[in-house]
């Protein structure tokens, strides 16, 4: 298959170092602006080029009218093909089903380091959507809304309930409602049959597990799982909801980030 059209934002470092840069990886019904408003200027401002890739059919990229078609697996070529395109092996910075792309990634290609946040836990995504459906029943009745581009006030409660925190404004959920687009059903659909997937290699190289406390979608009692399996330290954020990088406490989280990446050595010159 021919690579197909991937938007890769590219965020320098303030200041030109010897450190590895970032490849972030967005979760799903989302692109790459999640990590623009705060995690890549923070850490540019640390010394880190940032890159941020739209997976297929998502932001910039190609594919949005075939969008249902693509797999993790195609998400996952899409990884390598912006990983190939680095001055050097990055860090793998993947959020929700992002993690996912990156494990898959990493099952056959390098990176200098990885981060899961909020990772899709190894039992998938079956028993969260029945959590979902038990505490939050509107969710699934108003997610089209969000996605087709016609929230109300109550879809607006709804999406802020399930992803954020419960201390974020009402202005910043209607800042990011924008950020919102359909997924792809092939890779929903895979996410739901994780346990019976094959786990693939999984890289003895640095790693970081880290979630919020407050997380709805996926529990931080669920954390310790994909913790084990990669031998990762474990970081739980106070009041942090599942969309850790845009709520308030988003600086305790990039904090707890930026001080594991500063253990991940230079690169040689």
């Amino acid at each position: 298959m021919s690579p197909r059209r991937l938007k890769i934002h590219h965020h320098p470092a303030i200041q030109a170092s010897s450190r590895p840069p970032l490849l972030f990886v967005h979760g799903g019904y989302t692109n790459a602006l999640c990590w623009e408003h705060n995690f890549i200027p923070y850490f540019n401002q640390r010394g880190y080029d940032a890159y941020a890739l739209d997976l297929s059919g998502h932001g910039g990229s190609e594919g949005r009218e075939r969008l249902d078609d693509f797999s993790l697996a195609d998400f996952a070529d899409d990884l390598a093909q912006a990983v190939d395109t680095l001055p050097a092996t990055p860090v793998l910075i993947g959020h929700s089903m992002g993690t996912l792309v990156v494990q898959r990634y990493l099952a056959r290609g390098p990176a200098a380091g990885v981060a899961l946040l909020a990772p899709v836990p190894p039992t998938g995504t079956g028993g969260s959507a029945g959590r979902l459906a038990l505490l939050q029943p509107d969710f699934f009745r108003e997610l089209p809304n969000v996605v087709a581009g016609r929230p109300t006030e109550h879809t607006l409660r709804i999406m802020a309930e399930v992803y954020f925190s419960p201390d974020m404004p009402r202005q910043d959920v209607l800042q990011y409602m924008p950020m919102i687009q359909p997924e792809s059903e092939q890779a929903i659909a895979e996410m739901v049959a994780l346990p019976f997937t094959p786990a693939g290699r999984r890289p003895d190289i640095p790693a970081l597990v880290m979630g919020g406390r407050e997380d709805v979608v996926f529990p931080a009692s669920m954390l310790f799982f994909t913790a084990l399996q990669w031998k990762a330290r474990q970081v739980i954020i106070d009041g942090a909801g599942h969309m850790l990088m845009l709520d308030p406490q988003w600086p305790q989280a990039a904090a707890a980030l930026g001080d594991w990446l500063d253990t991940i050595p230079l690169v040689p010159a």
